[in-house]
């Protein structure tokens, strides 16, 4: 695949991921009519060609994998889209600890000078 061609399919495939990933009705298309649901983002199939759409796949996508498999497809007439779970997000309120750990812009006061992040007197600090 030409790096063109690449990157047309990866962002195709990345929107029928974000589809399949928020939105019930788009998977139920993607598994009962997967050559009209990949047309809606753009990956068309030639005539003839069949497409399996392979869900609950575990981990990250392998996007390097992936068009290797979508490559073979145009050898073979026979489409491979892997569709990984949605990632799961954490929804937990962060703790005192986990804010300080990533807080920045500490003020330091020394010999009464200010001094911010960059440990060197700024305006913006007294």
């Amino acid at each position: 695949m030409d790096p063109r061609d690449r990157a047309a399919f990866v962002r195709s495939y990345t929107k029928v991921l974000t589809a399949a990933w928020s939105d019930d009705e788009y998977a139920s298309r993607l598994e009962n009519d997967p050559r009209a649901a990949l047309a809606e983002h753009g990956l068309e199939l030639p005539a003839g060609a069949s497409v399996r759409i392979i869900r609950n796949v575990e981990g990250e996508p392998d996007l390097d994998g992936q068009v290797t498999l979508w490559e073979a497809g145009t050898v073979s007439g026979t489409y491979e889209l892997r569709v990984p779970n949605s990632p799961q997000i954490e929804l937990r309120e962060l703790s005192e600890a986990d804010l300080e750990s990533v807080a920045g812009g500490t003020i330091e006061t020394r010999d009464d000078t200010t001094y911010c992040c960059c440990c060197s007197p700024c305006c913006c600090c007294t």
